[in-house]
């Protein structure tokens, strides 16, 4: 990777590379009483901690400076703004604006879903055979899928009610058929969510779902009751038999990832209620107050930010983890893989120039403590340098006390064995050497506010990261090249590359 840089202060980003030649180790940042007075924030439930890093205020003052030669004012006034901040697709970014008080309150669709999703759990809105809804199937992928399914995992424990959710998203048909056999059409309603009615995976699955309610349910207009749908298109939904007052719309300034938010969020108002959907788009607007107005070395999402650019950029680090101790969180790691990797997984600036720096990092995880005896072998004796995010709850009462103790034991216990470690010179394989940086996110309790902060803070993290890096947070192109290729080869061609003509006959598409 060369280290030219084209980014708007090349002497602020030299300026930290010879800092990061003496980085200071976590121990003696542990010891630094000016870093650890600046370490703490907090707000409302959330409290952050950040003194277990390779940090010092003299560097994060330069990481500060940073930021202000960066895009990072313009972008953040943009997002807030309406500007056409996501340049290549030349649109606004909307998701905060959707989750406004002011929104909340006069958006006719999410008064429709309101409607809804009440109707439904009520038991109001029955089947074609005038049985109760039981089951919701909601058929998406990416944004469409992964958001809304970790929310609802992560909440449905302490939410409780008349629906059980399932989601379907791989075009693996073993997926959608599983499903099916543990649903009865006649009580079951099936969302389908695709911003544009168009996505392979989603229309397959969609085919199916729909084939497997027609033979218990013939007549259109009553199967039409076990169909909904979450889309830009409404008319093509029409075509396929939704009802156009179960069709939700949503902006085309809500990109996927940033989409549960929006009517995809209709699963999870059918499944914790609509107020705890309410709860969560409130707990974002914290978050987003804060982000707006909170002075950088104070903003919680800019602060996670410049160390994750620390450590990517001039300690030469190429992944993070994320690790909540939480079982009901173990799709959050997935989650925020998604947004940060698809955000910031990018090779040239926003004007159309070579990235000729590192940008984005690995972002993988699993709940704590399971993590513990899978992988924290490499990051406490490994030779990879992996700053971590610990997610923690003060409080669970889906948890036993002695468990819920037992637990935040353990987190405890890790932090500080990989900042301290234990030295053990005579016994090379006992050797802890320590100096493995991570944050603490500690959290009153899960709830649908904690979460919603928690899913903004990090969506604002990437903005901040994508600002520094000079990068277009909210494109995707990457993935398309792929889409394309899939489509080609349903009808392979006789100018097909031979390689790639022996590829398809590997597995099984020639004969």
């Amino acid at each position: 990777m060369t280290t030219s840089f084209d980014l708007p202060s090349e002497s602020a980003w030299q300026s930290l590379h010879a800092l990061a030649q003496a980085a200071p180790t976590v121990a003696s940042a542990v010891n630094d009483s000016d870093w650890q007075t600046r370490s703490t924030l907090s707000l409302g439930p959330l409290t952050v901690n950040v003194g277990h890093h390779q940090m010092s205020s003299k560097i994060f003052d330069h990481l500060l400076a940073l930021l202000e030669a960066s895009p990072f004012k313009t972008l953040k006034a943009g997002l807030f703004n309406g500007d056409p901040i996501n340049l290549t697709e030349h649109r606004a970014v909307g998701h905060t604006r959707i989750r406004t008080p002011e929104f909340i309150k006069t958006d006719p669709t999410l008064a429709a879903i309101k409607s809804f999703s009440q109707r439904v759990r009520a038991g109001q809105h029955c089947g074609g055979t005038n049985e109760r809804i039981k089951d919701v199937i909601n058929i998406g992928i990416g944004g469409s899928d992964l958001g809304p399914k970790m929310v609802c995992q992560a909440l449905s424990p302490t939410h409780p009610g008349p629906i059980t959710s399932h989601f379907v998203s791989n075009v693996d048909g073993a997926e959608i058929a599983q499903t099916l056999m543990r649903c009865s059409p006649e009580t079951t309603l099936v969302i389908i969510a695709s911003k544009t009615f168009t996505t392979q995976e989603t229309m397959l699955n969609a085919k199916t779902a729909m084939a497997w309610l027609e033979t218990a349910i013939p007549d259109a207009t009553l199967r039409g009751r076990h169909l909904a749908a979450v889309t830009t298109a409404s008319e093509r939904a029409m075509t396929l038999g939704i009802p156009s007052e179960q069709i939700f719309s949503f902006g085309e300034d809500i990109g996927g990832r940033y989409s549960l938010w929006s009517s995809i969020g209709l699963v999870i108002a059918l499944q914790l209620g609509f107020s705890a959907f309410k709860a969560l788009l409130l707990g974002a607007n914290t978050m987003d107050a804060h982000f707006a107005q909170a002075e950088p070395q104070k903003n919680i999402p800019v602060v996670l930010a410049l160390l994750s650019i620390w450590y990517g950029n001039f300690l030469k680090v190429q992944s993070q983890a994320i690790i909540p101790y939480c079982e009901r969180m173990n799709l959050f790691p997935a989650f925020l893989q998604q947004m940060d990797m698809e955000s910031l997984g990018k090779r040239t600036q926003r004007d159309g120039a070579p990235a000729n720096y590192p940008t984005g990092l690995i972002t993988w995880g699993q709940t704590g403590t399971n993590g513990q005896h899978a992988f924290f072998q490499l990051l406490h004796q490994g030779q990879h340098l992996v700053p971590i995010d610990f997610l923690g709850f003060a409080e669970d009462p889906i948890s036993e006390p002695e468990a819920h103790r037992v637990l935040r034991l353990h987190l405890a216990a890790q932090i500080t064995a990989l900042a301290l470690g234990q030295p053990a010179p005579e016994n090379l394989h006992r050797d802890y050497p320590g100096n493995r940086p991570s944050s603490l996110l500690m959290m009153s309790a899960l709830t649908p506010e904690t979460l919603g902060m928690l899913i903004a803070l990090y969506e604002h993290k990437v903005l901040t990261c994508s600002a520094v890096w000079n990068v277009n947070a909210f494109d995707q192109w990457g993935v398309e090249l792929g889409k394309q290729l899939a489509k080609a080869f349903e009808q392979p061609s006789q100018s097909m590359h031979d390689t790639t003509r022996t590829l398809l006959e590997h597995i099984k598409l020639l004969p």
